[in-house]
């Protein structure tokens, strides 16, 4: 998977920890004298905790935000924050780091403890470290961290630190993300505008707080014993951020239009004025458009042309500076180089289509399903892709993730920064999820379709001959077609012979104790809107079980579709990941001598969001196994998790059942 991961400049913490724990690691701690911290760390640190699970590492005693809005726009945020250690593996999540650019200047950065011994440290300024992100192979941000690994960072200790940072005016809105995998004990925001701003608030996965007027342009919002989103161990969830509370405040200027404010409309206007002129097609542009498209008429055929160029010819590589973090490049740098991220390749998807008149729009995503809310308007995202607009009329069976506007224009959703995904579908983890569809005045939140199962499927067939020492030999062939291909697609055309033969053999010893593979072939690797085929040989020993006169063998030969559910109350809504359909078929040619004494009794069951069938039928001395498995929905409540289990538990047993053979 290719995706972009810090279009909207979103800070990563899971991939920079380490790398702060070398850089401030390093730099060795002094045998700091005990010294003497705010009174506010005190009153923090003395707080009596709340009865948290065993499997809680830490705990936030305070979290106060102050965010102070100047006349011209930009702001200053001030911000505190203490954190007591309840376990070892809490040590970490009281690293303090503060990300900065050349637009978002720290002013400053204090850092205190309390041991766990009750002795006061603070962290001197040298002793706090710069450094800058550690980006991966595909990725250069201008981002930089001050870092410290504070005195006493033991269970039982607490660690405090307060900054003010410069924030300068690319938005109007700010968030304030008051829930994340950490129980807090007391937190607030306070707004502070010039005269004449007004603001408005949204909140996503959260009741409405009110806030406290402490007049001249200044509010605050208090909340206290926040729970932690406890995600760990929980099989089949969403993600954080889509159950974490937010509250995001829009803010004006004097003569701002109220209705404009908070809304997706406002936000598509806003990014028109980033994104407009990058839009625009260079003269080599146009000549690579109309080089693709010469010939075709079809509507499709041209827009899948220029598409599968731009997912295919267009490296994913990010370089973000300051307000690249949101802005798209030049449409005209993007092809010349030949790289970019996903908002860089969404834009030079719409300047290469309106070169052939075809009109394409950039849709702000989220790749985390149900972290965009609908009711909540902000730039939370993570994502860039198009939305191409369909012509009034035109309709194909090809063109399946259709998203109707209140226009009611019609549009392609299509994201060309995933390579593996064929042109006219989507990637399952945006499937029944939301975007912002830029389109200025008429930009709008949209819902993306989830797509039908058939669009997403695994379908094996195979011929076996069972011997009577248990032996089993024959050929398996395996389709698959669309995202349940993504994984197999990028092996194929990326890994060494050795990955794509230890990938096999870790998927077959799942069902077999010893076995060979041989004439091993792939076809359609490249070819997204054609069927992955994979054929090979196999010979398994020992795959039926003999037991005196009777031969017991597994008619589901190979190919598991179990599901894990825990034996527990489920508070968690269920994420079943994709819509999608696998169908086997299995003929085993029994041995001479054995007659069938007893099969697997056929299963039906039809849960609504999920169903599952299968049969085992005896003729002609071959034993023919069947089952389709098919998922329709991608989101259940918390409450239907006993209908999961009772799926889960019927998919076990018939993938597990046995038929009995005896000697004549």
């Amino acid at each position: 998977m290719i995706g972009c991961t810090v279009p909207l400049r979103r800070v990563r913490k899971h991939l920079f920890v380490s790398a702060v724990l070398a850089v401030i690691t390093s730099s060795p701690l002094l045998a700091a004298k005990p010294d003497s911290v705010p009174e506010w760390v005190r009153t923090a640190a003395a707080q009596k905790l709340p009865a948290y699970t065993p499997e809680t590492n830490a705990a936030i005693l305070l979290e106060d935000t102050t965010y102070s809005v100047a006349p011209d726009g930009s702001a200053i945020e001030h911000y505190r924050s203490a954190i007591k250690i309840l376990r070892p593996q809490g040590r970490d999540e009281a690293i303090v780091y503060v990300p900065f650019d050349k637009d978002t200047k720290i002013l400053s950065l204090h850092v205190w403890s309390v041991g766990p011994d009750g002795h006061e440290y603070e962290v001197k300024d040298k002793e706090i470290v710069e450094f800058g992100y550690p980006g991966q192979g595909n990725l250069f941000e201008d981002i930089k961290f001050k870092a410290a690994r504070a005195p006493g960072r033991d269970p039982g200790g607490v660690v405090a630190y307060e900054y003010e940072q410069r924030v300068l005016p690319y938005l109007t809105e700010k968030t304030w993300h008051f829930q994340s995998d950490t129980p807090r004990l007391h937190q607030a925001f306070t707004l502070e505008l010039p005269p004449g701003y007004t603001y408005g608030t949204v909140w996503a996965h959260h009741e409405q707080t009110k806030s406290i007027d402490l007049e001249h342009q200044r509010w605050r919002w208090e909340m206290n014993d926040t729970p932690a989103i406890e995600l760990q161990h929980v099989q089949m969830r969403p993600s954080e951020m889509a159950l974490a509370g937010r509250m995001t405040v829009h803010y004006a200027p004097p003569g701002a239009p109220a209705a404009s404010q908070g809304s997706w409309q406002s936000i598509g206007e806003w990014y028109q004025t980033l994104s407009k002129d990058r839009l625009i097609p260079t003269p080599e542009i146009a000549a690579k458009a109309k080089e693709l498209t010469a010939g075709k008429t079809d509507f499709y055929d041209k827009t899948e042309a220029i598409a599968e160029f731009v997912q295919k010819q267009v490296r994913y590589f990010v370089i973000e500076m300051g307000i690249g973090g949101y802005q798209p490049h030049f449409a005209g740098d993007i092809f010349r180089n030949r790289y970019g991220d996903c908002k860089d390749k969404a834009t030079l998807l719409a300047a290469m289509l309106s070169a052939v008149d075809i009109h394409a729009a950039l849709v702000m995503v989220d790749t985390r399903r149900g972290v965009i809310d609908p009711d909540a308007p902000s730039i939370v995202g993570n994502h860039m892709i198009a939305a191409i607009e369909i012509p009034k009329g035109y309709s194909s069976p090809k063109l399946r993730s259709v998203v109707t506007a209140k226009t009611g224009r019609q549009y392609l959703i299509f994201d060309p920064t995933w390579d593996k995904t064929a042109f006219g579908q989507l990637e399952h983890n945006l499937q029944g999820s939301y975007g912002i569809l830029m389109e200025g005045s008429n930009s709008q939140v949209i819902k993306f379709p989830l797509l039908a199962p058939e669009l997403n499927t695994i379908r094996r067939t195979a011929s076996f001959q069972l011997q009577p020492d248990g032996s089993l030999k024959g050929t398996v062939t395996e389709k698959r077609f669309g995202d349940v291909s993504e994984g197999r697609r990028t092996l194929y055309t990326s890994g060494d012979a050795k990955e794509q033969s230890d990938s096999l053999d870790h998927l077959l010893e799942q069902d077999f104790t010893t076995f060979k593979v041989s004439d091993f072939k792939v076809e359609n690797a490249e070819a997204l809107n054609k069927d992955l085929t994979t054929t090979f040989a196999l010979n398994a020993d020992r795959f039926g079980k003999v037991m005196g006169p009777l031969l017991m063998v597994r008619p589901r030969v190979l190919g598991s579709e179990g599901l894990y559910t825990e034996h527990k109350t489920r508070r968690i809504p269920i994420d079943m990941k994709e819509t999608m359909q696998a169908i086997d078929d299995y003929d085993i040619e029994l041995p001479a001598g054995y007659a069938v004494d007893e099969i697997p009794e056929p299963v039906k069951l039809d849960m609504g969001f999920a169903a599952y069938e299968s049969s085992t039928q005896v003729k002609d001395n071959v034993l023919h196994y069947s089952r389709t498995y098919t998922v329709r929905e991608v989101t259940l409540p918390a409450d239907r998790y006993s209908d999961l289990q009772k799926l889960a538990g019927v998919i076990a047993a018939d993938e597990q059942s046995s038929a009995v053979l005896k000697k004549k």
